[in-house]
């Protein structure tokens, strides 16, 4: 009897301190209610609510959550009105961490979407519909939001992206500008066969340009036989017209491939065959052509009503801390400056906010320097600043218009693993500071402040695939001034541009980057839309860093682009320095070496690599899961080699 109290003692004691070790759980659930307690049978309904909860927990210290507080979210799709505000008091700490995680075996997403309803048949003729498209097209009115008609540049049916109306069907169908008038502001292109409405409305043009596009909403049409004069709106017209780089590219010495490409888009009188759609901001109707199958009386269509699902924002001297994402899937942002700004970037999706040409090169620390320019930063479905010890696993981020996952500056110690980037609009993965609006894009960064730098953070077995598919010059992952930053063991492929980019700055000056580590990639079906690329790319002086043990394989041909030849698995870019770069696998030896400072070292790069390097390359076994289900170079696009 002594013996059996005694074990019975033991086992109280050990459940007591089992219940102790567990985490305060929140639980969240759709059809929840934000004033219930946030158990798991009385969820929460918001997480927000559930983040405000742990909140208070962690202000007044309850012992519940000594080892952490777990939000727990069951299945469904969470619509948000309004961006998820992570502020520093919502910090946890080493011991207690805060995680917002997936409920066991469930799939909650986080979606900034509006669903679009009530689609008819149009029997009536619409005026302005290409006459292939008469009597087929559907109707819905624009869903309002705030008691505003939405304004959105993206729609998902049945979780596929529909297309936005276009004059030319496929990318190797576009035409080519004609000329430039710089002085009059004005691009002259041939008519399409199918015309041009009288008007331009809301029609924009997307130019090829070298390594990036521009998107410039038009403003006028002058006709002149079977040509064309377009002008466009400000402020994008000046910065289009006057900056140097990348430029529209008139080819009259026949010395590169030919003029720009270009396509046309957002006009009623493009929408002629499945899958497109039109949004009219004057009648507030959205036009649609279904693809073969769709049943529009059934079926899910959404727009896009935010820019950003998740801020993840502290200061300097109270940053966030130790938040983390598990099992989470974004989706459904957009992504709105070119429709009220134009968008002319820079490189790697980087936009010009002013940019010229120096009568007289030279500044103060770069003698040579032609030129001059200041970028801003495009929107991101995630954002974090002044973080460290976060992280997001197993997530997925879907159907996102612009950049997915974006450490913009003063993190630390991250961790982003074994997630799953797909239908990206802009780059994929994004961390650190490129140039801030007010700094000159081509000066080093070297702050005062070290801790203004993303450092030591770890990006590893991730799946980028089409990422890029609005911006072209964007990545499928992006690094600017980063230090110590580790981005091993992922897998890219359909990219528009080049895989992995490090550096920022075009100098062989000291800067903030150092003890960059790009380590066992698979990289390959890249630059499906742009050239002067590269499966790895660099800028800049990064003492310390290395590139090795990665693949690099399949570059898809683009017949417009601008260098034919002018692709590479490799490729160190100006002022890039202080890097040792080897065992890197890939069918020839291929590699740009432009303007490179001291302290490079090459060394065993090409089809001599080892078999065991190049199979060990990409997603680790326990993350090529990932791959199920997913297509390489679904469009059958021919590659090189």
């Amino acid at each position: 009897m002594k013996l059996a109290r005694t074990v019975l003692l033991s086992i109280c004691i050990l459940c007591f301190m089992g219940i102790q070790s567990h985490a305060a759980n929140i639980w969240v659930a759709i059809n929840g209610n934000d004033n219930n307690p946030g158990t798991k049978d009385q969820p929460k309904l918001t997480v927000a609510a559930a983040l405000r909860q742990a909140r208070e927990l962690r202000r007044l210290n309850d012992p519940s959550i000594t080892n952490g507080i777990n939000i727990i979210l069951q299945g469904g799709e969470y619509v948000l009105d309004e961006l998820l505000f992570i502020r520093p008091e919502d910090s946890g700490t080493s011991t207690s961490p805060i995680i917002i995680e997936n409920a066991p075996g469930e799939k909650p997403v986080i979606s900034g979407g509006a669903v679009v309803k009530g689609w008819k048949k149009a029997s009536a003729y619409i005026s302005g519909l290409p006459k292939e498209a008469q009597g087929k097209v559907w109707v819905a009115a624009m869903p309002e939001v705030g008691g505003c008609a939405l304004l959105f540049r993206q729609l998902w049916v049945n979780g596929i992206k529909a297309i936005r109306a276009r004059e030319s069907n496929t990318d190797e169908e576009m035409s080519r500008i004609l000329s430039v008038d710089k002085q009059q502001q004005e691009i002259w292109i041939p008519i399409p066969g199918s015309g041009l409405p009288k008007y331009p409305d809301q029609m924009e043009m997307v130019i090829h340009q070298m390594w990036a596009i521009a998107n410039l909403r038009v403003k006028s049409i002058t006709i002149k036989g079977n040509q064309a004069g377009l002008t466009f709106y400000q402020p994008e017209s000046k910065i289009e017209f006057e900056h140097p780089w990348p430029p529209p590219v008139i080819d009259k010495g026949h010395k590169m491939n030919g003029n720009s490409a270009f396509y046309l888009t957002n006009s009623l009188s493009f929408l002629n065959r499945p899958g497109e759609w039109y949004e009219d901001m004057h009648t507030n109707k959205i036009y649609y052509y279904p693809r073969k199958g769709e049943n529009m009386a059934d079926a899910k269509v959404t727009a896009p009503s935010l820019e950003t699902l998740v801020k993840v924002e502290g200061t300097m001297e109270r940053p966030v801390s130790f938040v983390r994402f598990k099992g989470i899937s974004f989706e459904n942002t957009t992504w709105l400056r070119p429709s009220q700004k134009g968008h002319v970037p820079l490189q790697a999706g980087m936009y010009l906010l002013d940019a010229y040409k120096l009568k007289i090169k030279g500044t103060p620390g770069k003698s040579g320097l032609e030129n001059q320019a200041w970028v801003g930063r495009p929107a991101a479905a995630v954002e974090l600043s002044y973080a460290n010890h976060t992280g997001f696993e197993n997530c997925i981020f879907t159907h996102l218009a612009s950049t997915a996952l974006d450490y913009t500056r003063g993190t630390h110690d991250d961790e982003i693993k074994g997630n799953l980037f797909t239908d990206i609009g802009g780059t994929a993965i994004q961390i650190g500071i490129y140039s801030d609006e007010a700094f000159e894009a081509h000066l080093p960064y070297n702050p005062s402040a070290l801790r203004e730098v993303c450092t030591n953070e770890h990006i590893e077995n991730n799946l980028v695939a089409d990422a890029t598919n609005e911006d072209w010059g964007c990545l499928g992952i992006g690094a600017g001034y980063v230090k110590g930053i580790r981005i091993e063991h992922n897998e890219i492929f359909d990219v528009s541009y080049s895989g992995i980019s490090v550096g920022w700055g075009w100098t062989k000056a000291a800067n903030a980057m150092s003890d960059n580590i790009i380590r066992a990639n698979k990289i390959h079906h890249y630059a499906k839309h742009m050239y002067d690329v590269a499966g790895i790319y660099t800028l800049s002086a990064q003492p310390n860093s290395i590139i090795d043990s990665n693949y690099v394989d399949s570059i898809y041909k683009v017949s417009y682009a601008h260098d034919p030849e002018h692709w590479f698995y490799l490729y160190t870019d100006e002022g890039s320095s202080y890097f040792t770069i080897k065992n890197n696998w890939c069918p020839s030896e291929k590699f740009l070496k432009n303007a490179n400072g001291p302290g490079n070292v090459w060394e065993n790069n090409g089809p001599m690599v080892a078999e065991s390097i190049k199979d060990a390359a990409g997603l680790q076994i326990p993350y090529q899961y990932l791959l199920k289900g997913i297509k390489v170079n679904p469009g059958n696009q021919p590659i090189n080699h």
